[in-house]
């Protein structure tokens, strides 16, 4: 073979694998956000039982999913999220978002444009009534103040520990080395792959921010401690729900959307 076409072949093969080795035509995206109702979606507030959708927070307008404040005089504490009824193991998950709005009275400043994609949590039902975040792993959502920059696309573990670098972070949350903070009400996509325990991406325009391993229950952790009982103490997460939060500031979702990849 010629050195022209040994350099043609890989190009060939460049540009036929995405940025994070993954080949395009792997999987489908499909939608797990219809644009006209929650369907197969199910709310769990902080001290309401799950399918309650605490003041009326989590709905379906003009084709978008919202998250909104309007039925609010504070916040209160009322940590919400919105899980899609099945578990997925080995995928690529792509949401467009953006921030609106004011934050709610009552809001923490750390809540300020702040929202997550919450991966391989536990199931709504098994949280208990006065919880306030999933044992899940978080691809953290921050938008922008106008000025300072943000650790957006961090890693933050309610109930779990992560491997980075080859060693266990006991950080609650742990941001990316290379940001990308977003000012504005402008609509946003990422993606995050997800390889079961093996590793995790947080993806931007084809730039990988965020990369670990090892996702894993922390024993030590309240919240975390019956479910690793429960597993016999096996501790690694090979699966789980997807979910979106309600944390006091308005959020917009245009698309959510799911590859399911080979194992």
């Amino acid at each position: 073979m010629s050195k022209l076409w040994v350099v043609i072949v890989l190009l060939a093969m460049a540009f036929s694998v995405a940025p994070w080795g993954v080949a395009e035509d792997e999987g489908e995206w499909i939608p797990l956000f219809n644009g006209e109702d929650l369907d197969d979606w199910t709310p769990k507030f902080r001290g309401h039982e799950a399918g309650v959708n605490y003041k009326n927070t989590f709905r379906v307008e003009d084709g978008l999913l919202r998250v909104v404040y309007d039925e609010y005089d504070t916040f209160d504490d009322a940590f919400g999220h919105l899980f899609h009824k099945d578990t997925f193991s080995h995928y690529r998950l792509r949401v467009e978002y953006r921030f609106v709005g004011e934050q709610v009275p009552g809001g923490a400043g750390w809540a300020f444009r702040n929202n997550g994609l919450m991966l391989h949590g536990q199931s709504p039902e098994s949280m208990r009534l006065d919880q306030s975040f999933p044992v899940s792993i978080e691809a953290q959502l921050l938008g922008g103040d106008g000025e300072n920059d943000r650790p957006n696309l961090a890693v933050c573990t309610p109930g779990t520990l992560v491997v980075v670098d080859g060693e266990l972070v006991p950080a609650h949350c742990t941001g990316p080395q290379v940001g990308r903070t977003f000012h504005g009400d402008d609509w946003v996509t990422v993606e995050v792959e997800v390889r079961g325990s093996e590793v995790i991406r947080h993806i931007h325009n084809g730039d990988v921010l965020m990369e670990y391993t090892e996702p894993q229950l922390h024993p030590g952790d309240s919240d975390a401690a019956p479910l690793v009982e429960a597993r016999n103490g096996e501790v690694l997460l090979e699966e789980g729900t997807i979910s979106i939060q309600a944390e006091s500031h308005p959020t917009d979702f245009r698309r959510i959307e799911i590859m399911v990849l080979e194992p």
